[in-house]
């Protein structure tokens, strides 16, 4: 990932060269992991790790003699505790909850996604390795794996986000992936008639469908509202109902209280375990 330079003067020396800050920051992040009992800082409140890596940052920064101002130091401390605890460079996106998609075709290519428009951004990974090793964390957390005999994942995010990622021999130009996030604030029935995406005829008609129980299909492209549709329609279910969900990756947030969520298994690295 490459740090943007900043013109700001320090103890007479200017931080211009992105490269020079990347140079610092890996640096600093190689003797923090020397110093960090990594198992032991999982464990800490948060506020008491970020407290001891940022004592830690300056007194490092102090002995290399590194001129960083204020802002560049906290900016520093957030990039290499995202490395050790996080996502790494895409930590900044999945804090923004104006980005609805982020898109990585490789190291060097990171494209966001704001109000339907892709945007190429500045962010970079330093090589395969390093966007590998964010991947295969991803998969750790929820008990899968990527690897050459398993080269594709499909997962999900705490946050609920939805995760794919392809690794070669697959990908031909080195690791992709993807994040596909979701609104924190609900769209119910209401929302969907403000924007005028139903009329007050299809709501009456599919809440029918609903409490009669039929058999529904629910299709279309990426980013087009089936989730969105489906968890709203969630809502018309009766109250008298338990509601079970079978999902690939669980990404359903539906409006109710009486809720099974499921989730289907890949098989293990010795072809078992296989739930469809």
């Amino acid at each position: 990932m490459s740090l943007q330079g900043h013109d700001e003067t320090a103890g007479g020396h200017q931080m211009k060269n992105p490269n020079g800050q990347q140079e610092i920051k890996d640096r600093i992040h190689r003797r923090l992991l020397e110093t960090l009992d990594l198992h032991e800082a999982r464990r800490m409140p948060a506020e008491q790790l970020h407290t001891e890596c940022s004592q830690r940052l300056n007194t490092l920064l102090n002995e290399q003699g590194c001129p960083l101002t204020s802002s560049e130091r906290g900016r520093l401390l957030r990039e290499v505790m995202d490395e050790m605890f996080a996502l790494g460079p895409l930590e900044e996106f999945l804090r923004d909850p104006s980005i609805t998609d982020v898109l990585v075709n490789g190291p060097g290519q990171v494209y966001v996604e704001r109000e339907g428009r892709l945007e190429h951004t500045e962010v970079r990974f330093r090589d395969d390795s390093h966007l590998l090793h964010v991947i295969q964390r991803i998969a750790a957390r929820i008990g899968r794996r990527i690897d050459e005999s398993s080269p594709m994942l499909d997962a999900r995010l705490a946050d609920g986000s939805r995760v794919n990622a392809i690794i070669p021999p697959l990908a031909l130009d080195g690791p992709a992936l993807s994040i596909r996030r979701f609104g924190v604030i609900p769209v119910n029935i209401d929302m969907l008639l403000r924007l005028k995406s139903l009329t007050r005829e299809m709501v009456s008609f599919l809440q029918a469908c609903v409490q009669s129980k039929l058999n529904m299909l629910i299709s279309g492209g990426t980013g087009t509202g089936k989730t969105t549709l489906l968890n709203a329609l969630s809502r018309r279910i009766p109250e008298t109902e338990r509601v079970v969900t079978i999902e690939d990756a669980a990404e359903l947030k539906l409006q109710r209280d009486h809720v099974v969520r499921l989730e289907t298994r890949p098989p293990n690295i010795e072809g078992a375990g296989e739930v469809t």
